[in-house]
Parts: C-alpha cells; structure tokens; sequence
C-alpha cells in the first residue's frame, strides 16, 4: 500500500441532511479538449443513479462539446440525451479525470448528479452523529468498513476484565471509569 495515493474529502453539515451535497469543479476532459473552463457546481451524490449526471447548465457554463447520444430512463420514461467526458474534481482535490456523464434537467439546488460509477471507485461513509450529518469520500477504496465487526471487537474488549483506570475500549482516550464504565 505503500506506493498507492489515496484522496479523500469529509463533509460535516449542521444539522441532519437529507440530501448530501458538496461542491465540486467541472471541466471538460483536458486529455481530449486541451482548452477546457473549470466551473464550479453543485452536486448531489446519488447512490440510486447508476451514472453521474450534468444539467444543462454545466455544459453550457463550461463549454462543453457532446462526445455522442445516449438513451437514458427518468421517471419521466425513457428519453435521448447527449454524452459528454469530463474532469471532475471533488472537495479537497480529489480528482476523478475522464468521467462519461449523461446531461440531465437540473435538480433544484443541483446542477450535477454524482453516480455510483463515481461513489463505486472508492468508500463513501456517512454517519448522524449527533443529529449532525457528515459524509466521507476516498479513493481508492483500501479497506472495508465494516460496523458489524467494530462492535464484536468492542463487545470482546469490554467482555475482557478492565481496570477502571485503563483507557477506555470505545477509543474514546477517557479511562473506562470516566466514559463506558461508569
């Protein structure tokens, strides 16, 4: 693992979203259009659309070209729309180079749809903590998460006699006595 660059980017909102949004930068494919503008958008990330998407308003603002025509389905039904490739770059640089993405009428408050042919590349976490939502993106993906064997891990730790002075098995840095076993 040691030659393999990982990106991610955390997005913590202030209260429980129901929709997660982040900021990301669209430019056209600078391997096939040597002159490409980056423009900033707003993007939903959408783990029910198989393809990240683009309005109107991304090509536009961009400048960019159709690469072709696809058939897409909406809930609308089915109907044909132009393809394009692009650059996307995502919070805190995480740059994802020659993207197909399909164009698409805008969501309101979106101008992009991040599919799972971009989440897939990589672990998408998002937790509530709190009533806070916060959503993580990395990639590659280099390991699983798996909360299921956090908590036998936990249950095997707390199950072990500690003493009421050793620091606590949650990871939380308190002794047991000040946090879990008080």
């Amino acid at each position: 693992m040691a030659n393999i660059h990982v990106s991610a980017f955390t997005y913590k909102a202030q209260a429980k979203a129901n929709v997660l949004l982040s900021k990301v930068k669209v430019s056209a494919n600078k391997e096939l259009f040597k002159e490409s503008k980056e423009e900033e958008f707003n993007a939903i990330w959408d783990t029910g659309a198989t393809d990240t998407a683009i309005s109107s308003k991304v090509v536009e603002q961009c400048g960019l070209i159709p690469t072709g025509k696809a058939t897409i389905n909406t809930a609308n039904g089915e109907r044909d729309v132009n393809t394009y490739i692009v650059d996307i770059e995502l919070p805190n640089r995480v740059r994802i180079p020659a993207v197909a993405v399909t164009e698409f009428t805008a969501v309101e408050g979106s101008d992009l749809l991040i599919g799972m042919d971009v989440i897939g590349l990589g672990d998408l976490a998002i937790s509530n903590y709190e009533g806070k939502t916060c959503f993580s993106f990395r990639i590659p993906s280099i390991e699983c998460t798996d909360y299921v064997q956090k908590l036998k891990a936990r249950q095997q730790a707390v199950s072990r006699k500690i003493g009421r002075n050793d620091p606590c098995p949650c990871g939380s840095g308190k002794k047991y006595k000040q946090c879990c076993g008080n």
